[in-house]
């Protein structure tokens, strides 16, 4: 009974937080960054690029960084702001295998 009630209710708060997540945006984001990499760290690192992200009053630029992919052969795929009737949605970026 216990693993049932404690599954129920994480399955709630995920879905609230997944229905909170979406933050609309009506200002367009300004145009990226040119970001000059550093050295690769190592052979398994991949490259995550920079991105412009909303903090309730202004785009706010996040610089790009070397990261492992958290499984062998992950590719890094951009986040990148949508256009949608209510305004603009960020989209994250993964990994993909």
């Amino acid at each position: 009974m216990k693993k049932f009630l404690l599954a129920a209710v994480a399955t709630a708060l995920l879905g609230t937080s997944a229905a909170f997540a979406q933050v609309f945006v009506r200002v367009a984001p300004p145009p990226p960054i040119v970001e000059h990499r550093p050295v690769r760290p190592g052979a398994r690192y991949a490259w995550v690029g920079g991105y412009h992200r909303w903090d309730g009053r202004a785009y706010v630029w996040v610089p790009g960084r070397w990261a492992i992919p958290p499984r062998r052969g992950g590719m890094w795929v951009p986040g990148h702001w949508r256009h949608q009737p209510r305004g603009y949605v960020w989209i994250p970026g993964h990994w993909r295998y």
